[in-house]
């Protein structure tokens, strides 16, 4: 599980690395007003970009055991990472049901 949660974070490091350089080409590549062969140019560059620089490519992934499934955007944790911590107390304000 270890080199699922490294191979997400070099995923996500190249999103914030290629960013302004997809946007701007995506601009390119959709503006009517341009010639062809700019956004013909435009398409080519995008296209050269490493493919784990696009952000459909992350998956949200538990920050404590590298589950893809399941997992919770705000504690960025699987539901069941969330259910031992929360029943041991961990986390602060959540607490396991019972009835």
């Amino acid at each position: 599980m270890k080199n699922l949660i490294e191979r997400d974070k070099k995923k996500r490091q190249l999103v914030l690395k290629y960013e302004q350089k997809r946007l701007i080409f995506k601009m390119l590549k959709s503006n009517c007003t341009l010639s062809n062969n700019i956004r013909w140019i435009a398409n080519l560059e995008l296209s050269n970009l490493p493919k784990n620089s696009s952000k459909t490519r992350v998956t949200n992934r538990c920050i404590l055991t590298g589950r893809g499934k399941a997992v919770l955007r705000s504690f960025r944790i699987s539901r069941i990472a969330l259910r031992t911590l929360a029943s041991y107390g961990v986390i602060s304000g959540l607490q396991k049901a019972s009835w």
